[in-house]
Order: structure tokens, then sequence, then C-alpha cells
């Protein structure tokens, strides 16, 4: 019979130094906890923050186990990120075109959130081809992220290479219509911002039937 596990979200306050997350992390193992998700949410010279997501079988005996550790000042139990904002649509590029496409991702969102889905938008106006290539290259250490939605007027390059390398990790690219090689990299590429938007949202969405993998075609 496999053992159940409880999800923790936990906001530590810590005294600040070395060998703090190491016994943190000691204690946690020592109760056999996956940690899943780990933030440093404030350092200070005394005292640090920690927001620590884990995977556990006794849950209330980690939280008493950590409440008695020497590094720990405080225990908070809180809701976890997934629980709060659910899945992530990122936006980056010009800001016209970000603002038009969050217009069609926050109206889908909210259709879908409505009847239970937890769906965020967050968006970044950029320009320029590194910053747009680093900034691509992080969407794929965020969490929870699972659609960026590139929206500009001319993109290629490294930015290209950029859109290759997330989507091998398995990030969802959808490209405006736009001129550079950005959308011949790019899962889908719809012309109209707001629509684009939209299909973001439904690639993603669990109650919505889209599958971009089963579309005839990848340009609207």
């Amino acid at each position: 019979m496999q053992e159940q596990v409880s999800q923790l979200a936990l906001v530590l306050t810590t005294r600040s130094g070395p060998g703090v997350l190491h016994e943190v992390s000691g204690v946690i193992a020592a109760h056999l906890g996956d940690i899943t998700t780990f933030t440093i949410v404030e350092h200070g010279q005394d005292q640090t923050r920690l927001l620590l997501e884990v995977a556990v079988p006794d849950g209330a005996a980690l939280l008493a186990a950590l409440e008695a550790a020497n590094a720990v000042m405080s225990v908070e139990r809180v809701a976890t990120f997934q629980h709060v904002f659910g899945k992530r649509v990122i936006i980056m590029g010009g800001g016209a075109q970000v603002g038009q496409v969050a217009i069609g991702a926050i109206a889908e969102a909210d259709r879908h959130n409505i009847r239970g889905e937890k769906i965020s938008v967050d968006t970044i106006p950029l320009v320029g081809e590194q910053p747009l290539a680093e900034a691509v290259r992080a969407v794929s250490r965020l969490p929870r992220a699972r659609v960026l939605v590139l929206a500009g007027s001319l993109m290629g390059g490294e930015i290209e290479k950029a859109v290759r390398e997330v989507r091998a990790q398995g990030l969802t690219v959808i490209s405006l219509n736009m001129a550079g090689s950005v959308p011949d990299a790019s899962d889908l590429v719809v012309t109209d911002p707001v629509q684009a938007g939209v299909m973001a949202v439904m690639a993603i969405a669990d109650t919505a039937r889209f599958t971009i993998d089963r579309l005839s075609k990848r340009v609207f």
C-alpha cells in the first residue's frame, strides 16, 4: 500500500548565518521530506525568511521538529503557490503587443477560473535581442510557467535559439506572426494578439478542449 504524502507550504523565520540551510534541510530529510520549492523571501543581518514547499509522509511531525530546531525562530503554514495561483502564462515583448495579448489571456483565464481553474498571467515589456533571449531562457526556471507568448514585430537570432532551448525543456511557446525567425521556432503562430492570449490560456486549461499538437496547421 502506497504511503500517503502531505504537501506542505511553510514560511520559516530563521536566524541568519552559515549552517542554517543545512540544519533545516537536515530536519526535513530526517522526516523523509522532499523539498519541491525553495525561495529565500527575505535575508537580513539577524534573521531570514524562507519559503519551502515540501512533500512529507508525516506533516505534523515535521512541523514539530522544525519548530524545535535551533536555527528556526518561527514556522508558518501557508497555501501552496500551485493552489493560490496555479499555472502561469508569461507574455513578453513590445509593450503595445504585450498589452493586447494580456487582454485576451486575462479575459480567457477569467472564463476558466470561474469554473475552478487557477491560471495567472504575467507580463514583461522588453526590447533588444539579448535581454529577450535571457528572459526567454529564464522562463524555464520559473515555477508553474506552462506557456510563453512572444509579442513583438521582429525577433530572431539569439531569441530563436532560446525559444528552441525552452521548447526542448517542455515549455509551450506561442509567437505573434512577426518578422524574424522566432515564428519558425515556435509551437504556434497567431496573427491577432488578443487571439494569441486566448489560445495561450486554452492550451493549458483543463477545462478547454484545445490541444496544439492536434491542430492541422500551425499559423493563424
